[in-house]
């Protein structure tokens, strides 16, 4: 836990250095009373300072009032990042997602993935929750299919983007968060004595995650359940393959190792 937290905390200080936002108050009465340029200058300077939430008011008052102008597209990219540095996943996804749909021919559209795929994945794999020693495997994997899908659709779409790097770093680590859940999965069947459907989930992670840590544990899954139910020759046959899996130190590799946890989400 001890690594993944520190693993996590790398990624969040690479996406910080990496996301300063993009070029160049309080929001109150007198807001009313600005032009565009001052309303997003003035939002601009309470980003900077991190004052993410007066930064919100005044990007959505520049969105209101002038939603056309030069602006407008700066400021929506801006408002994203605003919402996930403020905690706030679920308007930073739905702004990124107005910014793909509204303009995507704009040159920094990539950075409306990466705040979507950031936004998500934050959601997913929060420093509170690591610290307070849950594991983010066993709860629903839905979080992080989604921040997965947001990565891969940038790295397909922008793969000389300079936010790349990053998102498959933290496609990796995705992917990893994936295979534990599918190892809960599959020991809580095996602990039920649900033997076929310990042996399917754990079937599934050597075909869909073969790259991850988790595979050395499906295998042995697998050959706990086929001892379970009396399949000697195949558990020993399984336990022949942990074996040497096991003194090699790596995982159940097929095919082109560096692409195969991504054939999964083609």
């Amino acid at each position: 836990m001890r690594h993944s937290l520190a693993v996590f905390l790398l990624l969040t200080l690479t996406a910080c250095s990496m996301l300063d936002p993009l070029p160049t108050g309080n929001a109150s009465d007198s807001s009313k009373h600005l032009s565009a340029e001052e309303l997003y200058h003035q939002a601009k300077t309470e980003l900077d300072d991190n004052n993410f939430s007066q930064a919100i008011k005044l990007y959505e008052a520049l969105q209101s009032r002038y939603p056309y102008g030069q602006y407008a597209q700066q400021s929506m990219l801006e408002m994203a990042y605003a919402y996930y540095r403020d905690s706030e996943p679920d308007p930073a996804i739905s702004t990124a997602d107005r910014f793909i749909k509204q303009f995507p021919n704009n040159p920094r559209v990539d950075y409306a993935y990466y705040v979507k795929g950031l936004a998500t994945f934050n959601g997913e794999l929060s420093i509170l929750s690591s610290v307070a020693g849950q594991d983010k495997s066993e709860r629903d994997p839905q979080s992080a299919q989604e921040s997965f899908k947001a990565f891969k659709e940038l790295i397909t779409r922008f793969p000389d983007s300079k936010y790349s790097p990053d998102a498959r770093v933290r496609m990796q680590y995705l992917v990893n968060s994936l295979a534990r859940h599918e190892l809960h999965v599959a020991g809580y069947y095996l602990r039920r004595g649900a033997y076929i459907a310990a042996l399917n989930r754990a079937q599934g992670i050597l075909k869909d995650y073969p790259n991850s840590p988790a595979t050395l544990e499906a295998l042995e899954i697998m050959a706990n359940a086929y001892d379970g139910m009396g399949m000697t020759d195949l558990r020993d046959d399984t336990r022949r393959v942990l074996a040497v899996n096991a003194a090699r130190g790596g995982n159940v590799a097929s095919g082109k190792p560096e692409h195969s946890w991504w054939q999964f989400w083609k």
